[in-house]
């Protein structure tokens, strides 16, 4: 072998060498970061960005007037967003106010009624112990020819009369009693019955204004000046944006050590790997992915083909970060979650329904402005203070079930 052979197996044998320890070194760096660090991450970018989308629908129905709102604005709550044609609802308002000014009217009648039914009652108890006074008197006289047998006759004729007249007016007395009796000129059913028909009422005028139920930017208005909506019909959403979190699709297969309280570390394609968001592993979905789709798949069928499934794991995000860097539900992300310490047990979840959009108050005085104007009405449409029932209209069996044979 001559010089120069061996020169270059030399050289190459010395390359080969230098190739072995970087490899070496590599495998060594690579297996220490995977040991000390990199074991106790688990990485997806399956991951995106989700938060609340209020939907905003109309509750009442009419013609759209207005449209106050456009795509990308921000609102606060109890903010005017469309306005609907009121004239429709304005007329049933007042048809139903009068309506129940009415029923208040009649019902009033009906106290008044039985008031002068119980007069009756009284003046004709009164007349009938008159003539059966007069009867026992003239019975007395008949045997000794003071009064005629005719004059007798009469007064008996009269007597039976007023009784018959009695038990008629104790029978409408029933009759009213049984429509006041347990109740009031304001509490009478019929009076309950009218005024929430016009609470209904009030409540469908009011709704004529639809309003910002949370505070949040616009996004996916369909209204339109002109268009009929009905209850129900979508008008557009309200997202807000202070409180977001992130759903990372995890394989089944890294889900062993994923547990709440977990911390992670989240990247957004909007600003790039130099910023880092912190989060919280709040909870687990209870149920994968394909549970969930429209069409769930059916195994049954034999046609079986076995998919490594993925199951949503929630982190939650801090809001101070959100704040600083604004982020938009959908955004795609890069997920890495720190399994190295796992407290809490896998059922466990720190999702919470504390923020604002958890819960709205703007419906929340209307109900009572409607009682406040139905009774005003009913006070303005009441005639007269609301008397008890008296006490001194006679039963009915306190006259007509006397023994009439007394007087005969």
């Amino acid at each position: 072998m001559t010089t120069h052979s061996r020169i270059i197996r030399a050289r190459r044998n010395r390359y080969l060498m230098i190739v072995m320890l970087v490899l070496i070194v590599g495998a060594l760096t690579y297996g220490g970061y995977w040991w000390f660090y990199s074991r106790f991450w688990v990485v997806s970018h399956n991951a995106f960005v989700a938060g609340n989308l209020i939907p905003v629908e109309a509750d009442a129905t009419g013609i759209v007037t207005q449209v106050l709102v456009e795509e990308s604005q921000y609102v606060n709550k109890g903010d005017l967003l469309v306005r609907l044609d009121e004239h429709r609802a304005q007329t049933a308002l007042g048809q139903s106010r009068g309506e129940l000014g009415q029923v208040v009217r009649e019902i009033g009648a009906v106290y008044s009624t039985r008031q002068q039914i119980c007069q009756k009652l009284i003046a004709r108890s009164a007349r009938l112990a008159q003539v059966r006074h007069d009867v026992l008197r003239l019975r007395q006289a008949v045997p000794t020819g003071s009064v005629s047998e005719q004059v007798m006759q009469n007064a008996e004729d009269q007597m039976t009369a007023l009784e018959a007249e009695m038990r008629e007016a104790e029978a409408e007395l029933k009759a009213i009693e049984a429509k006041v009796e347990g109740t009031s000129k304001i509490l009478h059913p019929d009076v309950e019955a009218a005024k929430f028909r016009f609470i209904a009422a009030y409540l469908e005028y009011s709704r004529q204004q639809i309003h910002a139920p949370v505070s949040g930017y616009v996004s996916l208005r369909k209204v339109q000046v002109g268009n009929r909506v009905q209850p129900g019909d979508p008008l557009m959403t309200l997202v807000p944006l202070e409180h977001l979190w992130v759903e990372a699709n995890l394989r089944e297969t890294e889900l062993e050590q994923i547990r709440p309280g977990q911390q992670a570390e989240i990247t957004v394609d909007l600003y790039g790997e130099s910023h880092i968001y912190h989060g919280t592993v709040e909870g687990l979905v209870p149920g994968t992915g394909s549970v969930f789709a429209l069409l769930p798949p059916n195994n049954a069928v034999g046609n079986f083909i076995h998919i490594v499934e993925r199951v949503p794991v929630r982190i939650g995000l801090q809001k101070d970060e959100i704040l600083k860097n604004p982020l938009r539900p959908g955004l795609s992300t890069v997920t890495s979650i720190n399994v190295k310490e796992s407290e809490q047990p896998l059922g466990a979840s720190l999702a919470a329904v504390s923020t604002p959009e958890y819960e709205t108050d703007i419906y929340v005085d209307e109900l009572a402005d409607a009682e406040t104007q139905a009774k005003e009405i009913i006070m303005a449409n009441l005639i007269q203070k609301n008397e008890p029932l008296e006490s001194n209209c006679k039963s009915p069996e306190s006259v007509t079930t006397k023994n009439s044979s007394a007087y005969r």
